[in-house]
């Protein structure tokens, strides 16, 4: 299976904007299954698990999805699932190549705190870090990205306050 990030709308079969009920229905007639949902005073989870990726669609102090989350499978796990941009395969491309491939698509790439690299103008983004023992750079981060998250427009434009 390949999950496509849209970003700013989503990953399919879920789009940022819908209903919990909405989400949890549209996951449900591609065959993902019963989500686990968390529900809070003021925000909601669900999530699934894809062949080890994880997914879980946010509604971050929102009726709606704001944000939707992507997990690696883990040290060691392989998985039939894909998560692609733009083709790249997030999880298995090294991520000083994936985030060249989005500069070289005229996307700037925040990487700032560099365990949590973003690309504001485009509402990606990525985790590069972890407990687990895995490859690392020169700089002692992974190799490869952990998390991507899918936000809606401006979702990363607090990154670029006071730049420029």
């Amino acid at each position: 299976m390949d999950l496509v990030l849209d970003p700013p709308r989503g990953v399919a079969p879920l789009c940022l904007g819908m209903t919990l009920d909405e989400a949890i229905a549209a996951a449900a007639v591609s065959g993902w299954g019963e989500p686990r949902l968390v529900r809070r005073r003021d925000s909601a989870r669900a999530s699934w698990s894809l062949d080890g990726v994880g997914v879980q669609a946010l509604l971050e102090s929102s009726p709606t999805v704001t944000a939707i989350e992507l997990w690696w499978p883990g040290e060691g796990r392989t998985s039939g699932t894909r998560v692609l941009l733009d083709g790249d395969d997030v999880f298995a491309t090294p991520a000083g190549r994936l985030f060249r491939r989005a500069t070289d698509r005229g996307w700037t790439v925040d990487t700032s705190r560099p365990e949590h690299p973003v690309i504001p103008g485009v509402s990606l983004g990525f985790t590069r870090q972890t407990s687990q023992e895995v490859p690392r750079d020169a700089e002692g981060l992974p190799v490869h990205v952990t998390s991507v998250l899918v936000g809606g427009k401006g979702y990363y434009d607090f990154r670029c306050a006071g730049r420029g």
